[in-house]
């Protein structure tokens, strides 16, 4: 009988080992959906045509269901997967972007966090050089630095999901590259996070926790790493908490009357749904209270942060295209299935 030498109060075997016994359970799970293709690369089973673009994600571990949970028809073609919250370099990123080499070309969506910005560079100019063509959209949703921070200084969340069904969507119609991207970018613009906490995580390969909270308090901000975000306050109810996420995101998006948003409620790890539900309920009657829509809202887990307790509130400002691919345009990938409609 194997022992957990670290005391991480999770179900694992070897620290060491957590990423790639993750990823082989899950194929083992969902594998008319899903294959590993290389070492802790998640494509698709059933390969989309060489004629269509690719769609290629990459990031770390310890996010799950993100990324590669949404890895199927009509969403990704591909994620790299790096270790537990960290990037999966380079070299790896090269390989999956010189399997999915094509005419039709690569659409590679990062996350804007150093790791996962520098090994997607860096695969991209060595595959330029290979004549594959590619394009980044990188995501920067985070508004927790304040409404006027450059889009270069702002953090990729957990929007990145319903991108990647727009894209995938877009890229299974058989669009060009510069349509996808277009498209792409278009939601991107128009989409904003915040995200909030009351407790922290601990890393899952050295039990060490990522970030102190005191008992009674929250920080709307946190990141997905334990960065912090600058909003720590003595713990509030849950429609003032609400008021204080959804008041500066429409403001970002400066919304209209008559406007269609997506509102995604998404927990981060130890909160239930029973609390996104109520946090929900009052960021909905704010939205409609304003004189604007939601047309697509869910109350879920798409990316997670180990244990923490708290949730990612995601609204876009969404026209009648991003609609159509979100709503009418079917995925089979795994965790997207799984999905409030």
């Amino acid at each position: 009988m194997s022992e957990i030498t670290t005391p991480i109060n999770k179900f694992i075997n070897s620290p060491e080992n957590i990423t790639k016994e993750l990823l082989e359970g899950y194929v083992m799970a969902y594998k008319d959906k899903v294959a590993l293709s290389a070492e802790n690369t998640i494509v698709r089973a059933n390969a989309k045509s060489d004629d269509k673009v690719a769609i290629v994600t990459l990031g770390g571990a310890g996010h799950e269901p993100a990324l590669s949970g949404f890895v199927g028809e009509g969403m990704l073609d591909c994620s790299v997967v790096g270790d537990i919250f960290a990037a999966p370099g380079a070299p790896r990123v090269l390989e999956a972007l010189k399997q999915f080499n094509r005419e039709a070309g690569i659409l590679m969506v990062v996350l804007n966090h150093a790791g996962d910005v520098m090994s997607a560079n860096m695969a991209m100019q060595l595959a330029e050089r290979l004549n594959i063509r590619i394009k980044i959209l990188l995501t920067h949703e985070d508004i927790s630095a304040g409404l006027d921070t450059p889009d270069e200084e702002r953090r990729g969340l957990a929007g990145c999901v319903p991108l990647y069904k727009i894209v995938g969507a877009a890229a299974e119609e058989g669009k060009s590259l510069e349509e996808i991207y277009e498209i792409g970018e278009r939601f991107n613009k128009q989409m904003a996070t915040l995200a909030v906490a009351m407790k922290a995580c601990t890393h899952p390969q050295n039990g060490a926790v990522i970030a102190e909270l005191p008992e009674g308090e929250m920080e709307i901000g946190m990141g997905q790493h334990g960065e912090g975000g600058g909003g720590r306050m003595p713990l509030v109810s849950a429609d003032d908490t609400a008021e204080r996420m959804i008041t500066p995101l429409m403001k970002k998006l400066q919304l209209a009357k008559s406007d269609k948003v997506l509102l995604y409620i998404n927990g981060v790890g130890a909160t239930t749904h029973m609390e996104m539900s109520i946090v929900f309920r009052k960021a909905c009657q704010i939205i409609e209270a304003a004189g604007c829509e939601v047309a697509d809202g869910k109350i879920t887990e798409i990316l997670t942060v180990q244990e923490q307790s708290g949730f990612q509130m995601i609204l876009a400002k969404l026209d009648d295209d991003h609609i159509e691919y979100l709503k009418n345009r079917a995925s089979d990938a795994p965790y997207w299935t799984v999905l409030p409609k």
